[in-house]
This record gives C-alpha cells, sequence and structure tokens, in this order.
C-alpha cells in the first residue's frame, strides 16, 4: 500500500474514532418519586414540592402545580406528551405544548411562577 493511500485510511480511521467518541444525550436525573415511564406534576417550581400527579396514561381532569416533567421512555408514537394548561387565577388563556421525553435533547419539563391547572396530557409522536 503506498503512503498517499496509507495516509487516507488513516485519516478516515481517526474520523470514525472521532464519531465513535461523540457524546450522546445525558438523562437529566428523574424527580423524586417520578418513575421512568410516567409524566409528573409537581406542585412547585422545578419538579419540587409535592407529587400531585404521576401518570403513565392520558390523563385528563384539573390538577394545579407548577411544573410538569415527562420522564417517558423511548416507544415510538407514544413518548412524547402535549401537555394543556391554563393559568389557576383565571387571568389571560392557557396553552397547549408538547415536551420530548429525557433525555430527548428537546424541552422535557415546564416550570411556572405562578399556579397553573394542568387540564389534559397525551401521549404522543415527535413534536
Amino acid at each position: 500500500m503506498n503512503k498517499r493511500a496509507l495516509g487516507a485510511l488513516a485519516a478516515v480511521a481517526a474520523f470514525a474514532g472521532v464519531l465513535g467518541a461523540a457524546p450522546t444525550a445525558s438523562a437529566v436525573p428523574d424527580p423524586p418519586g417520578c418513575d421512568k415511564g410516567n409524566f409528573c406534576v409537581y406542585s412547585g417550581e422545578w419538579e419540587t414540592g409535592r407529587l400531585v400527579l404521576k401518570s403513565e396514561g392520558n390523563w385528563s381532569g384539573g390538577v394545579t402545580g407548577r411544573s410538569i416533567f415527562n420522564n417517558g421512555t423511548p416507544f415510538p408514537g407514544f413518548d412524547h406528551i402535549q401537555v394543556d394548561w391554563r393559568w389557576a387565577d383565571g387571568i389571560g388563556g392557557g396553552s397547549s405544548v408538547c415536551l420530548h421525553y429525557n433525555p430527548d435533547p428537546g424541552a422535557i419539563s415546564m416550570t411556572f411562577n405562578k399556579d397553573v391547572v394542568f387540564t389534559k396530557v397525551t401521549w404522543r409522536g415527535e413534536c
């Protein structure tokens, strides 16, 4: 094998080594009481306070909290959640947001600085 071919082969091998060592998405630690495969609503900001709702299935109702976390697992078509919510004080409207699962690089949780009422959570595919 000539030196040029050997150099090209070495470059390809080095590049493949860099790709193989590329970091993957790193999981955020599970919030307190929120097992893998569930989404969880907490009374406090950033998954603090009391766990007020934990579910591994679709849910609808009305629960007040300040944060929600998707601790789902990779499952095509059912690993992201669609979250419907409204402000607890009735001022302003609400919204519907899709959250990715942990450790997906997208948004996996939402937090609020005042109470909201979560009204519906549906498991779904990609956001």
